[in-house]
């Protein structure tokens, strides 16, 4: 198997996900007592979080360099990013190392495609639903038609994200709120919802929306998994 690189702490909620999903999935594929050769880099989201939100984009791509080619030194042969947001560096950090990035938006983009939908609502941090980086490779290098929530209901979304998901707190109101914004997704002309934040996978579940979700920290773990095993 190919030694997978993991850029996470972005927050550790969700790369913990990453961490379970990647070897339960080698170990299905494998058998009992197999697990998936990883290595982590993982930042404290806290420092992250103060860039993200005071826009120094410059900075958070230098820690995302720096991260990315420590673990291509290590050994990996395969990076993810595990966050949606930090995206926004995914060519920086593919340009700084030889070894692919497997961008997050792609896996996701070949299942809905797979399940013949194309107009797709789209939840993450304000940062993913209103900055072209993601949304556009999801338009241009896909086809998509990606509709994002309301102002309000994208202010929201990115509270609940930052305030309680990053922090492990999962609150039955905050489910009640994401159920609220997915039906005026839904009310819109969205076949899909796309949970575009690492983190939404811990709140919301396939039976808090009327039409298919669409898990990016599951498509992203899974499309590493397909990778490792073809060495």
């Amino acid at each position: 198997m190919q030694m997978i690189g993991l850029i996470g702490g972005m927050s550790w909620e969700s790369s913990a996900e990453y961490y379970r999903i990647i070897n339960e999935g080698v170990r299905n594929q494998r058998g009992p007592t197999a697990s998936a050769p990883c290595l982590l880099w993982s930042f404290d989201f806290s420092e992250i979080e103060a860039l993200q939100h005071q826009g120094d984009w410059a900075g958070l791509t230098a820690k995302m360099v720096d991260a990315a080619r420590r673990l291509e030194a290590g050994g990996a042969k395969v990076l993810l990013i595990c966050t949606n947001t930090m995206h926004r560096m995914a060519p920086a950090v593919q340009a700084a190392v030889s070894i692919p990035l497997l961008h997050i938006a792609d896996p996701t983009a070949e299942r809905i495609k797979a399940a013949g939908f194309s107009r797709v609502g789209l939840l993450g941090t304000a940062f993913t639903m209103e900055h072209d980086f993601y949304k556009g490779r999801l338009i241009n290098n896909h086809g998509l038609d990606v509709i994002v929530p309301n102002n309000e209901d994208r202010a929201t979304v990115h509270r609940i994200i930052y305030e309680e998901l990053v922090a492990g707190r999962i609150e039955e109101a905050s489910r009640t709120a994401y159920k609220a914004v997915i039906a005026r997704l839904v009310e819109s002309g969205v076949e899909a919802v796309i949970l575009g934040c690492t983190e939404i996978m811990l709140l919301v579940r396939p039976e808090d929306s009327s039409v298919p979700i669409f898990d990016t920290t599951a498509l992203h773990a899974e499309a590493a998994i397909e990778y490792a095993l073809k060495a």
